[in-house]
């Protein structure tokens, strides 16, 4: 067997090795993207000095207590203020560009507003008081985002703060998926004896969403070698695809001798549970190129933890991120343990299904492979190393599902 992180340094490398197309998007349709390349700011944020509050714009130097002040001028947001006049103060509001003579901001708390209509000051304000400075956020010329940034909210907002209004992407993935298994049947359909749900695809199509990609099922394939040869086939001009189950070599198993015919395969035992077989290859494409392929487990935990862990890095790689923004194992952090474990497997490292409050991690009483419930009923993977026991107090490795598809 191949531990979990040999597998990574062999598998991981091959997504580099080819890039996506890039294309421009507007704004509107830039969430969830690639970066094709650096955003560099053409302008300071905030382009002007402006007041941090609303309250009254003064030159220090002509403030003394008690003394009222007449106010020579009203400066909104979005207002071009005259120069100061000597012995006055502007009423400014937040946002508002700081009047040419002025170095300070009052809060508008800490005037005494007169019956004529002047204001008096209680005390001396300091220099540079409530006043946000050119450029504090965003230098011009400073790169606001790097390539290889995956876009969310807040990176299309602070695009848009500096008057962007399209930017260069990689191409959405295209990614292919199939399951395999004459047991399966789909939901809504009377199951028959010896029949159940596919679940896998529903779990993949939807993670796979969530990464923003391009996806196309051909849903359930049966155990039969010419079938399973035409959906690769049909696949061939995604950039990856994925199937779960048949990668064995038992008499059903078509999955591993159709990949030979289409293009070629490698298959590994991995030390890791669940999840052990894993199958990692290419399908030949008319044009000359190759579609990447994962075949995983058929137990529905298996296959999920294995994409996770293994296959949706590979694909963040391979739409042009950065390996330090999609190895999980960076993001992995100690909790302490709830729980006991007093029988670990000595030939595989273990991910538990955990659920993580206040830094406790409690399991979920099934472990099973097949036990759907105990990915939806926890909030992560403990990991424990082989042959690793655990008592409670214990201080284990621990990965969140959110982190994992960050």
């Amino acid at each position: 067997m191949i531990d979990l992180n040999d597998l990574l340094e062999q598998v991981w490398p091959m997504a580099t090795q080819q890039a996506v197309p890039t294309e421009s998007v507007s704004l509107n349709n830039a969430l969830g993207r690639v970066l094709a390349q650096d955003v560099f700011s053409s302008l300071n944020v905030p382009q002007h000095d402006n007041s941090g509050m609303d309250g009254y714009a003064v030159c220090c130097t002509d403030i003394q207590p008690s003394r009222r002040f007449q106010i020579s001028q009203r400066v909104p947001a979005g207002a071009s203020p005259q120069p100061l006049q000597p012995g006055t103060v502007a009423r400014i509001f937040t946002g508002a560009p700081i009047p040419p003579g002025a170095d300070s901001v009052v809060m508008q708390e800490d005037v005494v507003v007169n019956d004529d209509g002047s204001v008096t000051f209680s005390a001396l304000p300091k220099s540079g008081q409530w006043i946000r400075r050119a450029g504090e956020d965003i230098a011009s010329g400073q790169v606001v985002l790097s390539q290889g940034t995956r876009l969310d909210a807040i990176h299309v907002g602070l695009l848009a703060s500096i008057g962007v209004p399209t930017v260069s992407v990689n191409r959405r993935l295209k990614v292919g998926v199939m399951v395999t298994g004459s047991e399966l049947q789909s939901p809504g359909q009377l199951l028959q004896l010896g029949q159940i749900y596919n679940s896998n695809e529903y779990v993949w199509c939807g993670l796979l969403e969530a990464m923003h990609a391009d996806v196309r099922s051909v849903g359930i394939v049966p155990d039969n070698f010419e079938a399973t040869c035409a959906a690769l086939e049909s696949l061939a001009d995604c950039d990856a695809v994925i199937s779960s189950g048949g990668v064995s070599v038992g008499e059903e198993d078509h999955v591993k001798p159709a990949i030979e015919k289409v293009g070629q395969l490698r298959s590994w035992k991995v030390a890791m549970k669940p999840g052990k077989p894993i199958a990692f290859g290419h399908i030949n494409r008319q044009d000359g190129g190759q579609s990447w392929f994962f075949g995983l487990p058929g137990n529905p935990v298996s296959s999920a933890v294995a994409f996770q862990l293994i296959v949706k890095p590979f694909l963040s790689l391979l739409e042009g991120q950065g390996l330090a923004e999609v190895d999980w194992r960076l993001r992995t952090r100690k909790v302490q343990a709830a729980f006991t474990w007093p029988t670990p497997d000595s030939r595989r490292e273990e991910f538990l299904r955990a659920d993580v409050q206040s830094d406790k991690a409690s399991l979920f009483a099934n472990q099973s492979s097949g036990v759907l419930t105990s990915l939806a009923r926890s909030s992560g993977l403990v990991r424990l190393a082989k042959g690793q026991q655990v008592n409670p107090g214990d201080w284990v490795d621990y990965v969140s599902y959110q982190d994992l598809m960050k």
